[in-house]
């Protein structure tokens, strides 16, 4: 066995042990395996069999995680990202008229146009046409999303038709457990305990379970089908040429981003950077957009490299990804307890979550007003119109014009140019 892993892992070239990837390895798994029961809750929004979006998740982050340990060998894990799953079953669902078979046609075309780029030098020159502060503010934004979509589900606050937002019933046990449970996430995640994220939930669950609030779940039950999501995606419906194309150019660059940043982080951390370049990028680029293929079969919004991978410090070699791949498949088991697990459990996972997107502000380079506020305003955006896609057509039109008017029309580059016209044509003429 020893012999098999150093042969598909190169173990003593990268000074690790079998022990060591998979102690690293089980440490990521704990970190990210809260996705498990917070995407069944964002995508059964959407309409989505909880029970099989449960099951596609953990598929489909065991799958994609084995092809990133086999074929890239690196230490990165991955499954439905989060701020994408949000805007799936919040903007695209909604846009495309409830159809989310359709909204699914439409991840895996992004996965097709992610696996030819990612093939081709076309990459970087996507990526690097965007400004470093609009990279920054869409994370950030997403993370707003998140945590608006979570103060919801806690039942902080709730809809006011004269003040938009008002505070919810916050003496509501409901409502408490949430906050306890995000205190809990904080304090755990502060000590460095493994799996800050999945203890909150569980715990919110067991006190809810306690007080009556939910019922036990069947722990002997079978695990759920998976055939309500297994290949329904289909690729036509009554949504307009032009809504398909940003939807499917939105999920592309958020899937860029994502993966990009995540890559270079994890990379950074394992020492794995030469140059400035990972270690086989561009198959772990392959390895991503096919995930996001296999995520859209299954029934599941774009999977994506994880920044929980960082956890599992000292891991070098893709044997960190394969035992995460293992224990996703093993969490199959777990599916009787998703049932159980109330939206006020997961809410604070999904706030939680937002503070470690809202960081990316401070990278901002706030001295110069023609960043910082186009990306103030696409941070802002993108909650309050409770669309990715509008946020970031606002935010990226607003950094053109800025410059525009400020004499640094050559900073604006072709991608912000391109987003931005094509957000002004689609106010302009309804497309």
């Amino acid at each position: 066995m020893v012999q098999i892993l150093e042969r598909l892992f190169g173990l003593r070239a990268e000074g690790v042990t079998a022990k060591s990837e998979i102690l690293a390895g089980v440490t990521v798994f704990f970190t990210m395996a809260y996705i498990l029961f917070v995407n069944p809750q964002i995508l059964g929004a959407a309409g989505m069999d909880r029970g099989a979006v449960f099951m596609a998740t953990a598929i489909a982050a065991a799958l994609t995680s084995l092809m990133m340990g086999l074929y890239a060998n690196l230490p990165v894990a991955l499954a439905p990202g989060m701020g994408q799953n949000a805007y799936f079953a919040f903007t695209v669902v909604p846009l495309l008229a409830g159809d989310w078979r359709l909204a699914l046609g439409c991840v895996f075309i992004s996965g097709v146009l992610f696996v030819a780029i990612s093939a081709s030098p076309l990459r970087e020159g996507l990526i690097n046409a965007l400004p470093q502060s609009q990279k920054r503010a869409i994370g950030a934004g997403i993370g707003f999303f998140l945590a608006l979509i979570g103060f919801e589900g806690a039942g902080w606050i709730k809809a006011s038709s004269a003040t938009l937002l008002q505070p919810g019933n916050l003496g509501d046990p409901k409502a408490l457990i949430a906050a306890g449970a995000l205190l809990l996430m904080a304090a755990l995640w502060a000590r460095k305990v493994m799996g800050a994220v999945l203890i909150g939930i569980v715990a919110a669950t067991a006190a809810s379970i306690a007080l009556g609030l939910s019922a036990l779940p069947a722990l002997t039950a079978a695990p759920p089908s998976i055939a309500p999501t297994f290949a329904a995606l289909h690729f036509t419906g009554s949504a307009s040429m032009g809504a398909l194309v940003s939807v499917v150019l939105v999920f592309l660059l958020l899937d860029l981003l994502d993966t990009s940043g995540t890559l270079t982080a994890v990379g950074n951390q394992a020492g794995l950077m030469k140059d400035g370049r990972l270690k086989n990028g561009r198959r772990a680029l392959v390895s991503d957009a096919t995930g996001t293929m296999i995520g859209a079969v299954l029934g599941t919004s774009p999977v994506t490299a994880y920044i929980e991978s960082a956890a599992g410090v000292g891991g070098r070699t893709g044997l960190v990804a394969v035992t995460v791949a293992v224990l996703f498949l093993a969490a199959l088991l777990l599916a009787p307890l998703a049932g159980a697990v109330p939206a006020y459990a997961t809410a604070p996972a999904l706030i939680f979550v937002a503070a470690l997107f809202a960081k990316e502000l401070k990278e901002v380079p706030w001295d110069d007003v023609t960043e910082a506020l186009p990306a103030l305003v696409t941070a802002l955006a993108i909650p309050f119109t409770f669309s990715i896609a509008t946020g970031i057509g606002i935010g990226f039109t607003a950094y053109a014009v800025l410059k525009l008017l400020t004499g640094r029309w050559r900073e604006i580059g072709p991608g912000v140019a391109v987003i931005a016209l094509a957000f002004a044509a689609k106010v302009a003429f309804g497309i």
